[in-house]
Order: C-alpha cells, then sequence, then structure tokens
C-alpha cells in the first residue's frame, strides 16, 4: 500500500502541472512511480526528473551498459517497481536473461562482455563496499573513459534516489507486475 495519497492530474497545482507536463512530454511519455511521489514536492520533481532524463538518455553509456547498472542498483535495493520498469528495457537493450536473472537473484552473473563485466563490477562495489577498488577504478578508466565513469556513478545515484523513494513511499508495483523480490 502506497504511504501517499496519488496525485491525480486534474488535482494539480499549477506549478505541479507544469512538471507534469514536462515529464509526460520528454523521452519518458509517462509520470509513474517515483516521478508521482515527487509531485509532492515540485521543486525536487523538477530538479530529479531532469537529472534523470540525463541519466536515463543522455549519458555516453550504451543501453544496454546503463541498463545493467541500473539493475545492479535496483537489485541492491530489492525495489521492486525499478526492477519490474526496469528488466525488460534491460533484456531488449541486449542483456542476456542469465545475467538479468543472476542480478535479480542476488549471484554472480556470467558475461559474454567484457564491457558489462566491468560495469557489473564498479556497480557492485559501489554498493557493496561504497568505494571502488584501484583495480576496477583503473579498469573502469581504461574501457570507458573519465567522462563515462563520471557518468556512470551519476547513473548510479540517481537511480538511488530512485530506489529509495520506491521504498520509502512503498510505490506499488507496476499493475499485473510480479514481485522480484519475494
Amino acid at each position: 500500500m502506497p504511504r501517499l495519497h496519488d496525485i491525480e492530474e486534474t488535482d494539480l497545482s499549477p506549478e505541479q502541472a507544469q512538471i507534469y507536463k514536462a515529464i509526460k512530454s520528454g523521452p519518458r511519455g509517462v509520470v509513474e512511480g517515483p516521478l508521482r511521489v515527487w509531485l509532492n514536492s515540485p521543486d525536487l520533481a523538477d530538479a530529479a526528473q531532469r537529472l534523470g532524463a540525463f541519466c536515463r538518455y543522455g549519458t555516453d553509456l550504451s543501453p544496454r551498459l546503463s541498463e545493467l547498472a541500473i539493475l545492479v542498483t535496483g537489485a541492491f535495493w530489492k525495489s521492486g517497481f525499478e526492477w519490474a520498469v526496469h528488466a525488460p528495457i534491460a533484456r531488449q537493450a541486449g542483456l542476456s536473461l542469465g545475467v538479468v536473472e543472476a542480478i535479480r537473484q542476488g549471484l554472480p552473473p556470467v558475461f559474454e562482455h567484457e564491457d558489462e563485466a566491468i560495469i557489473y563490477a564498479f556497480s557492485s562495489e559501489m554498493h557493496r563496499d561504497h568505494l571502488i577498488t584501484p583495480a576496477t577504478y583503473d579498469r573502469a578508466v581504461t574501457a570507458f573513459g573519465e567522462r563515462v565513469v563520471v557518468e556512470l556513478v551519476g547513473i548510479l545515484g540517481y537511480y538511488t534516489l530512485i530506489s529509495m523513494t520506491i521504498n520509502a513511499f512503498e510505490v506499488p508495483l507496476p499493475k499485473d507486475a510480479p514481485d522480484p523480490f519475494a
């Protein structure tokens, strides 16, 4: 049961309506989950949705690799809504079912692609250990460059905010989606 009453589009203040419209007309095309929670604080909603649009659509990471980082984050936080939304996107972007399922189950995946192994190692270390070993950092910078590594940390941070919002406010799973972490 969600902790906040869902705000109906017809009940939005002018400030909320402006942000709602910006989100809906952007690349997401829909205002759901944590974005609806954030509408309770229009300034937060505006800043967070703009950061999110960059993290999801504007970085130099390929969708396959950014979705991998998002899944590692969603699984770390056991954020059901996040997982339910992004697991299909990750599969469509090219992540194998075996990798997706291993991450969901908290098992180390077997990767066919070295770039995926690097993103997984970096993302897992950041969440689990709250730091990155020199070896993993060097692998990431060598493979992707400093700019992309900075963007990767941004993705991890943004989707941590998303996952925390989902968990704190008990955002329900999308309709008919099973709980991936039950």
